[in-house]
C-alpha cells in the first residue's frame, strides 16, 4: 500500500467517524492555531514598539519619577515617590556637561482643544516642552516651526497640535496662525506634528504641545506635578558616561543617600525594549505552553482513533499479513495515517491561526496604530508541521505496533 493510498484511509476514518474524528482534529487546531496567532501577533506588537521606541534614540536616556514599562509588583511603592520638580529638572540641566542637551517637559491627560464651534473629543494629551524637547525627542513638524526658548521664558501662548487635532478642528483650512483655546486660554498655533500612527492602542497625534512654563502656570501646580528629563548624549559611546553622571546629579537633588536606592527611574532605549521583549516573551511562553498541552491532549485522541482503526480492520490486517505483508509495511501504513490526521487538524490550525492574526493586524491599523505591519510566522508553522508529525510517530507508534504483531490466524477469525 503506498502513501498515497494511506492518506485515503486515513480520511475515511474522518468520514466514518466524524464526532471524534471532528473532537480530534479540532485539539490539535486549536493547539497550532494558539501557537501561530499568538506568535505572529505579539511579532507585530514588538516591531510596532520598538518602532516607536526608537524615537527615544540610541543615545537618550529618560528620567522620571516612575518606570515608563513596568511589569512588577512595586507599583505602589513607586507612586509614592516624590515628584521630579520643574525647579529640580532646571538644576539638573544647569548642572550636566556641555556634551548633553537636556529636554524638560510634563504631560497632562484629558483635554478638550476648541476653535471656534469645532472641539476634539475630551481626550487629547497636553504637553508642556521647552525649546529642546523637539531636537532630544526626535518630534518632527510637518508644517510651522517649533517653539523657541524666548517663548518659553516669557510664557507666549503658542502651540503645537498633532493631527488629530488638525482633522478635528481645521479640515480644511491651514492651522497655522489660527487660535485654540485650552480650558479659558487661548493660543496660536505655530506648528504641527508629523503623523506618527499609535502604539498599543495610545494615539501620538492625539496632542497639543506648549510652552511648560504656560503649562505650570495654567494646568498644574509647578511644584505639585512630576516632569520628565529627556537628556540626549553627544554620541551612544558617551551614553554610559552621561547615564552615570545623570544618576549622580538626581540622587544629589533629590537627597538620595549612598546606601539607599534611587526614587526615580532612568530608562534607556535598550532597557525599553528589553522591558517590552519580556512582557511579549511571557506571553508568548504562556501561548505556547497552552498549545503545546492541547497538541498533546490531540495525540491521545489520535491514538485512541488508531487503536479503534487497528480493531475495526483486524480481518483486513490478517489478509494482508496472509498474503506476505510485513511487519514494517504494516507499521507505515498505520503511522502515515496518524501523521496524516494530525496534518489534517494542523492545517486549519495554521489556516485559522494566520487569517485571525492578519485579520487583527488590520484592525489595528485602523484604530490609531498605522505602523504595525502583519508578520507572517514562518518559524512556527514550519514548527507546527514538525511538531505535527512528531505527535504523528510518537502516538500513532503504538496502534501501529499492536496491528504489526496482531496474529494472521487470529486476526482472519475475527468477527
Amino acid at each position: 500500500m503506498n502513501v498515497f493510498e494511506s492518506i485515503l484511509l486515513a480520511l475515511d476514518a474522518v468520514r466514518s467517524q466524524k464526532l471524534r474524528s471532528g473532537l480530534t482534529l479540532l485539539s490539535i487546531g486549536i493547539g497550532v492555531f494558539g501557537i501561530i496567532s499568538a506568535t505572529s501577533i505579539m511579532g507585530a506588537f514588538q516591531l510596532a514598539v520598538n518602532g516607536q521606541l526608537a524615537d527615544l534614540g540610541e543615545n537618550s536616556l529618560l528620567i522620571q519619577r516612575t518606570p515608563s514599562i513596568n511589569f512588577g509588583t512595586n507599583w505602589a511603592k513607586m507612586r509614592r515617590r516624590k515628584n521630579i520638580t520643574y525647579q529640580q529638572a532646571k538644576e539638573f540641566r544647569d548642572r550636566v556637561s556641555t556634551t548633553s542637551l537636556i529636554a524638560i517637559s510634563n504631560t497632562a491627560p484629558g483635554y478638550i482643544i476648541k476653535a471656534g464651534q469645532e472641539s476634539s473629543n475630551p481626550d487629547v494629551s497636553l504637553i508642556g516642552i521647552d525649546d529642546l524637547y523637539t531636537v532630544v525627542n526626535a518630534v518632527s513638524i510637518s508644517s510651522g516651526r517649533s517653539i523657541t526658548e524666548a517663548e518659553v521664558n516669557t510664557s507666549r501662548p503658542v502651540a503645537i497640535i498633532g493631527q488629530d487635532i488638525v482633522t478635528a478642528l481645521f479640515p480644511n483650512i491651514d492651522p497655522i496662525g489660527q487660535l485654540i483655546t485650552i480650558k479659558s486660554q487661548k493660543f496660536v498655533v505655530i506648528g504641527v506634528l508629523q503623523p506618527k500612527g499609535g502604539v498599543l492602542g495610545q494615539s501620538q497625534d492625539n496632542r497639543v504641545l506648549i510652552p511648560i512654563t504656560v503649562f505650570n502656570k495654567y494646568y498644574t501646580w509647578e511644584w505639585d506635578a512630576s516632569v520628565d528629563i529627556a537628556v540626549k548624549a553627544l554620541n551612544k559611546q558617551m551614553l554610559p558616561v552621561t547615564l552615570d553622571e545623570s544618576t549622580g546629579i538626581m540622587r544629589s537633588l533629590r537627597s538620595v543617600k549612598p546606601w539607599q536606592e534611587n526614587n526615580f527611574e532612568i530608562d534607556t532605549n535598550d532597557a525599553l525594549t528589553g522591558q517590552f521583549s519580556g512582557f511579549t516573551t511571557a506571553l508568548l511562553v504562556v501561548a505556547w505552553i497552552s498549545g503545546l498541552g492541547a497538541l498533546v491532549a490531540a495525540g491521545i485522541g489520535i491514538m485512541n482513533m488508531m487503536l479503534v482503526s487497528v480493531k475495526e480492520r483486524t480481518r483486513e490486517i490478517g489478509v494482508r499479513k496472509a498474503l506476505g505483508a510485513r511487519k514494517r509495511w504494516i507499521v507505515r501504513q498505520f503511522l502515515i495515517e496518524s501523521i496524516a490526521l494530525c496534518q489534517l487538524g494542523g492545517l486549519t490550525g495554521m489556516i485559522g491561526g494566520i487569517a485571525i492574526s492578519w485579520g487583527i493586524t488590520m484592525l489595528l491599523r485602523s484604530f490609531n496604530m498605522p505602523t504595525i505591519t502583519y508578520v507572517f510566522p514562518t518559524g512556527t508553522v514550519v514548527f507546527s508541521v514538525v511538531i505535527c508529525t512528531l505527535i504523528g510517530i510518537g502516538f500513532g507508534l503504538y496502534p501501529a505496533w499492536r496491528a504489526a504483531n496482531l496474529d494472521p490466524i487470529e486476526a482472519l477469525r475475527y468477527e
